[in-house]
């Protein structure tokens, strides 16, 4: 009779292919189950379409209008989607250095977000981007320091919690920080906290790396960084395990209410 290292009985006792036997078995005892209850839609609503506009590195998607947006949510909420994550586009001639139309009391935050809270109550949990990158005409997530060119992390943050303050009051249920500026969720506790939405949570983006991946989301969102540039400096190096474990546990310090990692 074979043993384990650590004194308990191993083969032939032990035989683990014992719970594979069966289809009931194996259901049984099964780990983990991917179901519609596990989903979040992404959309994506831009201002100025006058109908939707196909992604064409991305077949399926679109960029909706906030009319076709709120078509989309009701189908979705009908088959059981139990969460849609909204992703916001202003008008090109719209965008300035430091994202200014994101905030905008009557823009395309507040008016997507309303005619989808609008729509569909509390059947749906709606999310929202809380990220400036589609609204600046540099393309970076944040504001930048005119010194250096690189995003100014401390002058973004407010920027940040202002926004996700006005998604809060536009109907999100849960507003997602995805710049990786150091301090985000923080922020955003503090302002949505001392404005009267301790109930809005927050969905952070605690390791979000600096991928190739992205190339098709940001045709999606609209978005091109100015002169060929990069986000390394923001967002995380992929081969950095203990670094992403670091960004957790602050997130989640911050009053983080779940974590992701993108991708994944």
């Amino acid at each position: 009779m074979s043993s384990t290292d650590r004194g308990r009985p191993g083969f032939p006792v032990v035989r683990l292919r014992r719970l594979r036997r069966t289809e009931a078995l194996r259901r049984l005892v099964g780990e983990t189950r991917l179901s519609v209850d596990d989903l979040v839609a992404p959309l994506f609503v831009a201002d100025g379409l006058g109908q939707p506009e196909p992604v064409a590195s991305l077949p399926g998607v679109v960029q909706h209008t906030v009319d076709s947006l709120v078509v989309e949510v009701k189908r979705l909420a009908a088959l059981g989607v139990p969460a849609v994550i909204l992703f916001a586009l202003p008008r090109p001639e719209d965008k300035d250095a430091r994202g200014s139309a994101a905030l905008a009391e009557d823009g395309i935050w507040s008016r997507s977000l309303a005619a989808v809270r609008d729509t569909v109550g509390e059947t749906l949990a709606v999310m929202a981007d809380c990220c400036l990158d589609e609204f600046t005409d540099h393309g970076h997530c944040g504001v930048l320091d005119p010194r250096t060119g690189d995003v100014d992390n401390d002058a973004t943050l407010p920027l940040y919690a202002e926004l996700a303050a006005l998604q809060a009051s536009s109907g999100a249920d849960v507003v997602a920080p995805s710049g990786m500026m150091d301090g985000q969720v923080a922020a955003i506790r503090a302002v949505l906290d001392g404005s009267g939405h301790a109930g809005t949570a927050i969905l952070a983006y605690a390791a979000k790396y600096a991928s190739s991946l992205y190339g098709p989301f940001r045709d999606a969102a609209g978005v091109t960084i100015a002169g060929g540039g990069h986000r390394r400096t923001y967002q995380q190096d992929p081969s950095n395990r203990r670094e992403a474990l670091a960004e957790v546990d602050l997130d989640v310090a911050e009053g983080a209410d779940a974590v992701m990692v993108k991708p994944a």
